[in-house]
C-alpha cells in the first residue's frame, strides 16, 4: 500500500519531468541557427504501476522522462549524402570549367586565335605584293611568331591549371584524412558515452555534419550497427559500430580509419601533361582509386576529369606479340601518327596490369597509316606464362578518361599545329628564298630529349616505315611538335630572306631557273590554308577556335546547368531534412506554452495535496 503521501511523490514527478521538457526547450530555441544541430525532444513515458491493497488494485506511479533523443531521419541524410556529391562534381567543374573559356576567348581586351591567325593571313596577302621587300616579310615573320606564342601561352596556362589542380587533390586528400580522423574519434566519444545510458546527440550531430563535409568532396556511404552481448544476443550493450566505405572499402572502421595518399607518378598519362601528377592510393595497400569509374563522383573526380581528361581519346590496341622484353599491338585506335598523344615514355595496361615503357616504334603503311606499334618495356620483363595470356588481350596507355579536360585541350591544339604546320612546310619545301636557294621550314620545334630546333625532313612517302621514338628528335614526322613547343625557325626570325614566295623549279640538265624577285605563286598555295584546305576536323584553319570553343561551351554549359540542377535537389532535401530535424520557432513556442501549463498543473496538485495534508494532520481530531 503506497503512503499516504504519495500523490507527493506523483505530483514531483511532473516537475521533474516538466522542468526537463521546458530545459530541453530552450537547447532547442538556443541552437535555432546552429549548423548541424537536429531537434531534441523528451522523451516520457508513465511511471510503473504499483499493487495496492483496494478494490481498483493498482496505482500509477507518475511520469518518468525516460530519454532525451535527437529527431533525425536516416533516408533523408542519405539522399542528402548521395546528392552532395554530385553537387560537389558539377560545382567544381563548373569553377575550371569557366577558367578554360577564359583563355580560349577572343576579344578586344584580349586578343585570341582569330584575331592573331587572321592578321597573320593579311600580313602574308600582303607579301603576295610585295615578295622582294625585307619590311613586309618581317611584318609576316613576327605575326606568324605571335601566332605560336598565343599556342605557347595557352599551352603553359593549361599546364599551370593542372599543376594547381595536382595541389589541390594533394590538400583534398589530406582535408579527408583529417575528417575520416575526426569521425574516428567521435565514434569513441559516442560509444562511451552511450554505454553508460546517455544519448550522445551532440556527438552525433557533430559526425553527421562532418559526413556532409565528405559527401562532397567523395561519394560515402554510411553504416552503423548495434554491438550485442556475445553471451546472451538480446542484450543491447549500449555500443555501435559506425563506417563510412568509399568505393566498398572502409574508409572510417569505427574507432580507426583508412588513410589515402596521393602517388606520384613515374610517367605522364598524356604527351603534354605536367610532371609530377598525382593518383590516389589507399596508404595500407597502395591500390590505386580508380578515379575514372563510373561509381565515382564529387570534387575529387572533378579535380581528376579536369587534370586528365582526354574524351577517352587515349591510345588502344590489342596484343600482336609479346616478349620478355616487348609488346607489339594491332588494329590501334589511332591511325595518323601526328595524332598520337601518348608520351614517349609512359605505361600501358593490360590484363589490368600496368606496364612501363621507355620507348616506342610505330609501323606506317604506304598511304602513312599507322598500322602496329612496339613498346618496349623499361627495367621489367614478361614471363611466358603472362606472355600466353597477353596474346590477342586489350592494351590500353594512360588513363582512358571521357571527359573534356586539360589534357583533351592540349592535344587538340597539337592535332591542329600538326596538320597547319606540315601542310605550310610541305609548300615551303617546294619554295626558293630570296637567294635562289630552295626554302626550307618556317614552323618548327624544340625536339624531345637535346632540345634541338627540329628539321621536319621530308618523310618517305608511297612505302612502309618505322618511326622510333626512345626521347630522341624524329625529325620525318610531327609527333613531336606540341602547343608547348611549336616556334618559329630561328633562321628565318634572324633573316626574312630565308622566307620562300615562289616556285623552286629545276631545268632539265639540273640548273636553277630563276623565276624573277617578286614572283609569288607559293603565297596563294600558302593563303588557301587560311580556310579553304581542310586541316582540323573536317574544317579550315580558321575554324579551329569555333570547334574548340564549341567544346568548352558545350561541356561548360552542361555543368552549369546540372550544378543548378543538384543544388535545387540540394535544397529540396536540406529542407526536408529540416522538416524533421530543424528547430522550428513556432513550434518550441507552443512547446513551452504546453510544458508550462504541466509544470503549473503539477505545481497545483502539490497545492492542493498540501491542503489535504494539512487538514488531516492538523484539524482532524482523534
Amino acid at each position: 500500500m503506497p503512503s499516504t503521501f504519495f500523490g507527493l511523490t506523483i505530483a514531483g514527478s511532473g516537475l521533474n519531468a516538466y522542468q526537463a521538457a521546458v530545459n530541453n526547450a530552450a537547447n532547442n530555441v538556443s541552437n535555432l541557427d546552429t549548423k548541424g544541430y537536429s531537434r531534441q525532444k523528451v522523451e516520457m513515458k508513465s511511471g510503473r504501476a504499483i499493487r495496492v491493497h483496494q478494490q481498483y488494485g493498482s496505482m500509477g506511479t507518475g511520469v518518468i522522462a525516460d530519454n532525451i533523443i535527437q529527431l533525425r531521419d536516416k533516408y533523408y541524410d542519405d539522399k542528402y549524402w548521395n546528392n552532395q556529391s554530385r553537387y560537389g562534381l558539377y560545382e567544381k567543374k563548373t569553377y575550371y570549367m569557366t577558367q578554360i573559356e577564359d583563355y580560349f576567348k577572343d576579344n578586344t581586351a584580349t586578343p585570341g586565335f582569330n584575331t592573331i591567325y587572321t592578321k597573320m593571313f593579311n600580313a602574308l596577302d600582303s607579301v603576295k605584293s610585295n615578295a622582294s621587300d625585307k619590311s613586309v616579310r618581317n611584318e609576316f615573320i613576327s605575326d606568324a611568331k605571335e601566332l605560336t606564342d598565343y599556342f605557347n601561352h595557352i599551352s603553359g596556362n593549361l599546364k599551370e591549371m593542372q599543376t594547381g589542380i595536382n595541389d589541390e587533390i594533394k590538400t583534398t586528400v589530406d582535408e579527408i584524412n583529417s575528417i575520416s580522423k575526426k569521425i574516428s574519434i567521435i565514434n569513441r566519444e559516442i560509444n562511451v558515452l552511450e554505454q553508460q545510458g546517455g544519448h550522445a546527440n551532440e556527438l552525433r550531430d557533430q559526425r553527421a555534419l562532418l559526413v556532409d563535409e565528405l559527401s562532397k568532396i567523395i561519394p560515402v556511404t554510411t553504416e552503423e550497427n548495434k554491438v550485442h552481448n556475445t553471451n546472451f544476443p538480446d542484450m543491447y550493450t549500449g555500443a555501435t559500430e559506425y563506417y563510412v566505405k568509399l568505393n566498398g572499402k572502409n574508409l572510417v572502421n569505427n574507432f580507426t580509419y583508412n588513410e589515402l595518399t596521393t602517388d606520384v607518378r613515374k610517367y605522364r598519362n598524356s604527351q603534354s601533361d605536367a610532371d609530377g601528377l598525382y593518383d590516389v592510393v589507399w596508404k595500407d595497400s597502395g591500390e590505386k582509386i580508380p578515379m575514372n569509374s563510373s561509381a565515382m563522383s564529387g570534387e575529387l573526380k572533378a579535380m581528376f576529369d579536369l587534370m586528365d581528361g582526354n574524351n577517352d581519346e587515349n591510345l588502344k590496341g590489342y596484343v600482336a606479340a609479346a616478349s620478355t622484353g616487348s609488346v607489339t599491338i594491332n588494329y590501334p585506335s589511332c591511325k595518323d601518327i601526328n595524332n598520337l598523344n601518348l608520351p614517349v615514355q609512359g605505361s600501358f595496361t593490360v590484363l589490368n596490369k600496368v606496364y612501363n615503357y621507355s620507348g616506342f616504334s610505330v609501323n606506317t603503311d604506304a598511304n602513312g597509316q599507322i598500322t602496329g606499334m612496339t613498346f618496349t618495356l623499361d627495367h621489367a620483363s614478361i614471363d611466358t606464362a603472362t606472355i600466353n595470356d597477353m596474346q590477342g588481350a586489350k592494351l590500353e596507355v594512360g588513363s582512358s578518361n571521357d571527359y573534356k579536360g586539360v589534357a583533351y585541350y592540349q592535344n587538340q591544339m597539337n592535332q591542329f599545329l600538326r596538320a597547319f604546320s606540315e601542310s605550310f612546310n610541305n609548300i615551303e619545301k617546294n619554295a626558293e628564298d630570296s637567294y635562289g636557294n630552295k626554302a626550307g621550314v618556317i614552323f618548327t620545334a624544340t625536339g624531345a630529349s637535346d632540345n634541338k630546333e627540329l628539321g621536319f625532313t621530308d618523310s618517305v612517302k608511297g612505302q612502309e616505315k618505322t618511326y622510333n621514338f626512345s626521347g630522341d628528335a624524329c625529325d620525318d614526322t610531327y609527333y613531336l611538335m606540341t602547343a608547348e613547343n611549336v616556334k618559329i625557325s630561328s633562321k628565318v626570325q634572324a633573316d626574312s630572306g630565308l622566307f620562300g614566295t615562289k616556285t623552286y623549279t629545276e631545268a632539265a640538265d639540273g640548273t636553277h631557273i630563276d623565276n624573277g624577285a617578286e614572283a609569288s605563286d607559293i603565297i596563294s598555295k600558302l593563303l588557301n590554308l587560311e580556310s579553304k584546305e581542310k586541316i582540323f576536323r573536317q574544317s579550315g584553319g580558321s575554324e579551329f577556335l569555333k570547334c574548340i570553343y564549341a567544346d568548352i561551351t558545350v561541356d561548360s554549359q552542361e555543368c552549369s546547368v546540372f550544378e543548378k540542377n543538384y543544388k535545387s535537389i540540394s535544397n529540396s532535401i536540406a529542407k526536408q531534412r529540416k522538416s524533421v530535424s530543424g528547430v522550428d520557432e513556432d513550434d518550441e513556442s507552443v512547446d513551452l506554452v504546453k510544458f508550462q501549463n504541466a509544470y503549473n498543473l503539477a505545481s497545483k496538485t502539490i497545492q492542493v495535496l498540501n491542503e489535504m495534508y494539512d487538514r488531516l494532520i492538523t484539524q482532524t481530531g482523534v
